[in-house]
C-alpha cells in the first residue's frame, strides 16, 4: 500500500494521466482533421471530458505533494472520468438505437459565459450527426472505445482515491 501512496503523490502518477488525456485529445483532432471524420455534440460533449482529465493531470502535476491539490484534482479527474463514460454510454445507445424523436442537438449546450464552440470552432464545434458511425476499430465503434477510455479513467480514479488523499509518510 505504501509503493501505491508513493506513487499516487508522485508527478508521474499525475504526468501519466494527463499525457493519456493529451493523447485522447490528440487523436480526436487527428480524426477530425486529418480523416475528415465529424464530431457530433456528444463526442463534442466527451472532448471537454478529456479536456477535464488533462487539466486534472495538469493540475496534480504541479504540486503532487500538496494534499489540498491532489483533492482538487482528484475531484476534477472524478468528475470528468465519470461524465465522459454517461456520455459515452448515451451516444453508444444512440447510435444502438436510433430515434427520429430522440436525437442530439446540432451545436452544444455550453454555458453562455463558456462558448467553446464559437471561441475554438475548429475543436469544439460539431459537425457530424450522433446517430452516424463514422469509424470502427476491431469491429469496435469510437464511442464504444471511449466507454472503455472512461472506464479505465474511472477504475483508476478509484484506485487511487484512498491512496491520493492520506498524508505522505
Amino acid at each position: 500500500m505504501q509503493s501505491l501512496i508513493s506513487f499516487a503523490h508522485s508527478r508521474l502518477s499525475w504526468g501519466i494521466l494527463a499525457l493519456s488525456a493529451l493523447a485522447l485529445e490528440s487523436a480526436a483532432l487527428y480524426f477530425q482533421h486529418i480523416m475528415k471524420l465529424d464530431p457530433c455534440v456528444m463526442c463534442i460533449y466527451q472532448r471537454v471530458a478529456v479536456f477535464g482529465l488533462l487539466g486534472a493531470g495538469l493540475f496534480g502535476f504541479m504540486a503532487p505533494a500538496n494534499r489540498v491539490i491532489r483533492a482538487l484534482g482528484a475531484l476534477l479527474w472524478g468528475i470528468s472520468a465519470a461524465w465522459g463514460l454517461k456520455l459515452a454510454l448515451e451516444l453508444v445507445d444512440m447510435q444502438n438505437n436510433p430515434n427520429p424523436f430522440s436525437t442530439c442537438s446540432f451545436l452544444p449546450e455550453f454555458p453562455s459565459w463558456l462558448q467553446l464552440h464559437e471561441w475554438l470552432p475548429s475543436v469544439f464545434m460539431p459537425t457530424g450527426m450522433c446517430t452516424d458511425i463514422p469509424w470502427e476499430f476491431a469491429g469496435v465503434t469510437m464511442g464504444e472505445w471511449m466507454i472503455v477510455a472512461f472506464s479505465v479513467y474511472l477504475l483508476a480514479w478509484l484506485a487511487f482515491i484512498v491512496p491520493m488523499l492520506k498524508k505522505s509518510a
